[in-house]
């Protein structure tokens, strides 16, 4: 059939033309196929919870019970008076086969039913013969999918009527029977891929959550750096254009070099709003006060002191200002692991510690185990994603996990280039270390 004739036919033609390509697509093709039967998933929810011998050997459970199905279909056909060798091993061979060639295995039984038929005195569904295309049917339903279990039913009913001149109540028992038991397959099948569909589902869920969780970490972050960097590149343009005010007579070359510094600075301010700007949201607003540093973090202790979450702070080392977006990226891991705390360890306390080295900074945040019932909390589990960006933007270093009392830890070094490194804060000098710990508001 052309594709014309297939768009010009009716409805109805269309349908019987689909169904007759169903038919020839899951019980005419490939008819041979050799398709073994798997064993069982060993990580399955009730096999893992097994030893490992018992294990090794319940995954092989569906190919002993075919196997042991076999066996009665051949018991059964010992059963008659005649012919008993045949009757039992020709009906039991299609039954083997749905181990490794279903489709072929469900023809395999009809010539069965054919030949006990004519060698038994039962009729056409003796007792191995009617056991046999039962299990036959079953087998391959859950081994295919329930078109092919419809197909395979309705060929055995034509089948039935057609060999006993048709009569219903000769094939009726077989096909209630069956019927029956193809539903409950069907029923099954249906509610595991319906299981696998939302596992699926939710993986692609939880990625794509997490993907969307790194991508407004990202911008966050853009928009942070480009507040920092506008803020002084401003200042850059400002102080380039009053400083030749604040010398007297001063050389036109160097007013021309700081026109050139203010006419940089613009430029650059410039291009650092056309690029990043694309990552603002149309509400957005830039905050009217400097981004956070380390020097305001005793207030977000603070907050979160009031929460209920007993904080302790510990700072070691030449206290000093570091460049700006290495402070806003601490106060930010540092809120966020206080922000877990808070969520996932209520009651416990939570410990930040600050290390000033050389290099550059060492933080860690560590709370002890939960004191309290731990509500799940929807959308939780990315702040780490954040943290991690933050620490990857600056080169750093960052683990989390558990401790061994059940709490969490949270360990980063954000390294600092000498050249960036200014002078320590304070009197103490550049070989003085100091020791601050404060709990509670108290230092």
């Amino acid at each position: 059939m052309t594709e014309t004739q297939t768009k010009t036919s009716s409805p109805e033609f269309r349908a019987a033309a689909g169904a007759i390509d169903g038919l020839r697509n899951d019980l005419l093709r490939d008819v041979l196929a050799y398709r073994p039967l798997p064993p069982l998933n060993p990580e399955g929810r009730l096999i893992r919870r097994l030893p490992e011998g018992a294990r090794k050997a319940v995954v092989w459970a569906p190919h002993a019970l075919v196997l042991f199905a076999a066996f009665l279909v051949m018991m059964a056909g010992f059963a008659e008076w005649e012919f008993r060798l045949l009757m039992g091993l020709v009906p039991a061979i299609p039954v083997a086969m749905t181990l490794v060639r279903p489709v072929a295995a469900f023809w395999a039984s009809m010539v069965a039913t054919v030949v006990c038929g004519l060698l038994g005195s039962g009729g056409l569904w003796g007792p191995s013969a009617f056991l046999a295309q039962i299990v036959v049917l079953v087998v391959v339903a859950a081994r295919t999918r329930p078109r092919t279990a419809a197909w395979m039913w309705l060929l055995t009913l034509f089948f039935g009527m057609l060999l006993e001149g048709g009569d219903p109540t000769i094939t009726g028992p077989l096909v209630t029977v069956s019927a029956l038991a193809l539903l409950v397959v069907a029923v099954v099948q249906i509610r595991r891929d319906a299981e696998r569909e939302v596992t699926v589902q939710r993986t692609v869920t939880a990625v794509e959550r997490d993907r969307r969780t790194l991508l407004e970490e990202r911008t966050t972050i853009a928009r942070e750096l480009h507040d920092v960097v506008a803020h002084h590149m401003s200042v850059v343009a400002i102080q380039a254009e009053a400083a030749p005010y604040r010398v007297e007579n001063p050389p036109p070359e160097l007013e021309q070099a700081f026109v050139t510094i203010r006419e940089n600075a613009v430029a650059a301010l410039t291009e650092l709003r056309r690029v990043l700007g694309v990552v603002r949201a149309e509400d957005y607003e830039a905050p009217d006060a400097p981004q956070p540093t380390l020097a305001v973090l005793d207030g977000l202790l603070d907050n979160v002191r009031e929460t209920g979450l007993e904080t302790e702070k510990v700072v070691t080392g030449a206290v000093r200002e570091l460049p700006q977006g290495v402070e806003l990226s601490a106060y930010r891991i540092v809120q966020e692991a206080l922000s877990n705390s808070l969520r996932h360890a209520p009651g416990s306390s939570a410990r930040v510690e600050l290390g000033y080295v050389l290099g550059g900074l060492g933080l860690r945040v560590v709370n002890g185990p939960p004191k309290g019932p731990v509500k799940p909390v929807p959308g939780a589990g990315h702040g780490i994603t954040g943290m991690r960006e933050r620490v990857a933007m600056l080169n750093g270093e960052m683990t989390a996990g558990a401790t061994a009392d059940g709490g969490y830890e949270v360990a980063v070094f954000l390294p600092v280039p000498p050249a960036e490194q200014p002078e320590p804060r304070g009197a103490a000098g550049d070989d003085a270390d100091t020791v601050v710990v404060e709990r509670d508001g108290r230092a």
